[in-house]
């Protein structure tokens, strides 16, 4: 099945650059185009794009419509496009539902990668990016604690090991013989339980408190989060 996608960016030429490259990809659908944070809210209004990816620096208020799309329309996954490194950016434009945070000196595959794994339900990070992100997070101003004697079921267990072994959310369901579904349904009660706002502070919440499944191994940090 192909990916629907929309593009959001205030400078023509490059808009225009993505439209023509991602177009030529069999598994991309390009359904919409935008130039500022006005078009973003109407194009997932009326399409509901699978995948938004999307400039900071548009005309308009773009924080306020990642908020309203997250909000309002989570069928839609937002992938920010940007220039801007600054880490604390990039948490919190996290910490409000964004899927995928990056930057525009990346390769075209990199953020042909980031749309395939953010539709899968997984979270992705520029790479460089990704290992400051995590490091930022553990600063207790920026990442909530969660609480420590909040018991996880098995099957928790199961899902933070195949996660922190860089699984997406299709492999850990084929793994454990269960639906896609019903593996976001585990994340979501990860989330609840651990304290975390996102998935990445799911991964940081786990390795605070050791609770890996059956010896599972910590994988360390990855660009790709999912």
């Amino acid at each position: 099945m192909s990916v629907s996608v929309a593009f959001v960016d205030d400078d023509p030429i490059l808009l225009e650059a993505l439209v023509s490259l991602y177009s030529g990809k069999n598994d991309l659908e390009i359904v919409a185009k935008g130039e500022n944070a006005v078009d973003a809210l109407k194009i997932v209004e009326e399409i509901l794009p699978h995948v938004l990816v999307l400039d900071l620096s548009i005309r308009g208020d773009a924080m306020a419509a990642i908020e309203r799309i997250g909000r309002n329309f989570q069928a839609t996954r937002i992938i920010v496009f940007t220039e801007n490194s600054n880490v604390e950016t990039a948490i919190q434009v996290l910490n409000h539902g964004v899927a995928g945070y990056v930057l525009k000196k990346s390769s075209a595959d990199e953020l042909h990668e980031a749309i395939r794994v953010v539709h899968d339900g997984g979270t992705f990070i520029t790479a460089g990016l990704a290992t400051k992100v995590m490091m930022a997070m553990k600063n207790p101003d920026l990442c909530r604690h969660p609480p420590e004697q909040e018991h996880l079921s098995s099957r928790e267990e199961q899902i933070l090991t195949y996660l922190l072994r860089g699984s997406t959310n299709r492999e850990i369901a084929a793994c454990l013989d269960i639906s896609v579904k019903t593996v976001k349904h585990y994340m979501t009660a990860l989330m609840q339980k651990l304290g975390a706002r996102n998935r990445v502070e799911v991964v940081l919440a786990a390795q605070r408190l050791n609770v890996f499944a059956n010896g599972g191994a910590n994988p360390g940090v990855s660009r790709r989060l999912n």
